[in-house]
Order: C-alpha cells, then structure tokens, then sequence
C-alpha cells in the first residue's frame, strides 16, 4: 500500500468528497496536495524567523478563543501572528469539511499551530523525538480512541521541504508488539488520574498506544529496519493525516502551520478501520474503559 495518496486540488474550498480519499486516510495513508498552498503576504513572510517564537516553547499556538501563545514580540506582532494562524484554523477546517463531510458536525478542534523551529537540529529525549517513527499517543491526556486528524502545510519562504518518513501499516506495527506489552490495570490508572499525572481515567486502549509509542520509538532496530517510505512535502503544499493511525516521523523542514481535530470514532465512515476497532479485533474482545468500535 502506499502511503501517501497525491490529490490534485488547489482550493481550500469547495473540495468534493471522494470514496476513495477517505477510504486511503482512514486505512492511515496520507493525503498529499501538492498544489494547496496556503498563501501568506508579504509583511507575513517577514514575521518568519527563530526569534518569532517565545523562549522556552516548542511551538506557538491559538486557541478557538483565540487565546495566543509562544509568541515573542509586541502587540502587533502578536495581532499579526494571530491573524495568520486564525486564517489558516477556518481554512483548514473548510478543506476537512469538504473532503470528510459526516466528520464535520462532530469534529472538535484543538489549538492551531505555528511551528517555526528547524526540526533537524531540535535536541529531545528519545520519548519526546519526532525524528523517530510513532502514532500520536500522549501519557497525560487519554482519549479512549478518539481520532487525531491533522491537517499540515508547509509555508518555508526559502522552500526547503519539510522531510518525512512514513512507516509501516498500524496493524503490522500493534501484531508485532502487542504479545510484549504489559496487561492494563484498571487500579493503576484510578491511581495515575488521583495523583493528577493524567487528565482523566487511562483506558485499556490509552495504555497500549502510549506502549506502542514507546516502543517503537526505543527500538533502534525497528527504527532503522522496519518497511518506511522518505517522503518531501515542498513548500507551498499540505497534506493531511490520522497522526494516531499514520506511523510518521518528521526529519528536517522549517515554518508549519498545523491544525488537529478531534474525532469521536463512531462519526467515522468505517470504525473498525481505526486503532481502537484494529486493537479491539486483535485483542479479541472490547478494550476496557474504551468504547466500541461501532458507526454511531
């Protein structure tokens, strides 16, 4: 299967849904717009620079009350900044609703983002390294298999790409780790949530995605063998993804805007086709403190 599916659309507007798209990103491939750029002015270009981003922070970022964060710099600076970043928050979500219509009345979004850091040279733990493969799971914030979608676009004025690899099918990565993961405890997650390290309850599927995440990214073998594809996505281009389901890692590239949503997985086309319905199927039996994987 390839993993990235190319689509030739230039208009974040009016995109018609095609079967065969959402089929190709919901079996985790990556959905590719080489001519969808989104376009920035000139005084906006100019705001592109390391020095944009406030000490101390990996990413700038607006929320949908339009609350701004990680900028450094003076009040226009910000205005400006928060302009950008709310354009691209409605267009991204102009472009999910065309392509992904039932996910729209049930698509929650969370805050945009402005990354503007050079990720090659970004120094992190193993755990927190997005230069290794992984799928989006977070020790603090369980979902319970709701779904990550993420719209990218890759606005570097100087047009150097941003350089992914795109790894193996999930199902192929949770058969090969899942017999070496340690069993769910329902006690140890009431414990976890009562000392305030997570948000709320651990589910069984929570605990064998931040698993699955862990290992995959320990594992050097894995990290070198395992079947993956490079990937360039030019400047002035996008792509879009479940980063929960898609195995990903981001090598190189400069200046991205990004925009998530929350998915509640029965407002999927196909449920079973999610994390949630592959563990459950593999497991043998619904994953404790997660729902089923059924259409709602």
């Amino acid at each position: 299967m390839d993993p990235v599916v190319a689509v030739d659309l230039a208009a974040w507007t009016g995109a018609a849904s095609d079967p065969r798209w959402i089929g190709a990103v919901e079996a985790g491939q990556v959905l590719y717009f080489p001519r969808l750029a989104f376009e920035l002015g000139a005084a906006e270009r100019a705001l592109l620079s390391p020095a944009l981003l406030a000490e101390g922070v990996r990413n700038i970022s607006l929320d949908a009350q339009g609350q701004l964060k990680g900028v450094a710099g003076d009040a226009a600076v910000q205005r400006s900044v928060g302009t950008l970043m709310g354009r691209f928050a409605q267009q991204a979500r102009a472009l999910v609703r065309g392509l992904f219509p039932a996910y729209d009345p049930h698509l929650r979004a969370a805050p945009t983002s402005l990354r503007p850091t050079q990720v090659s040279t970004r120094k992190q733990s193993v755990r927190a390294d997005d230069r290794r493969l992984h799928v989006d799971a977070f020790p603090t914030r369980p979902n319970r298999g709701e779904r990550i979608l993420r719209v990218f676009s890759n606005i570097n004025p100087a047009g150097e790409p941003r350089v992914w690899r795109v790894g193996e099918p999930f199902e192929d990565l949770a058969r090969r780790y899942l017999p070496q993961l340690a069993p769910y405890s329902a006690w140890q997650a009431r414990v976890l949530h009562g000392i305030g390290v997570t948000k709320s309850l651990r589910s069984e599927y929570d605990h064998l995605m931040l698993q699955l995440h862990d290992r995959m990214k320990a594992d050097e073998r894995y990290q070198r063998e395992a079947a993956q594809h490079r990937v360039e996505f030019p400047a002035g281009s996008t792509w879009v993804c479940f980063s929960d389901h898609t195995l990903h890692a981001a090598m190189s590239g400069q200046y991205m805007l990004e925009q998530t949503f929350h998915l509640p997985v029965s407002a999927q086309y196909d449920p079973s086709a999610s994390p949630l319905g592959i563990l459950t199927r593999l497991v043998g039996r619904p994953l404790r403190g997660a729902p089923v994987p059924t259409r709602g």
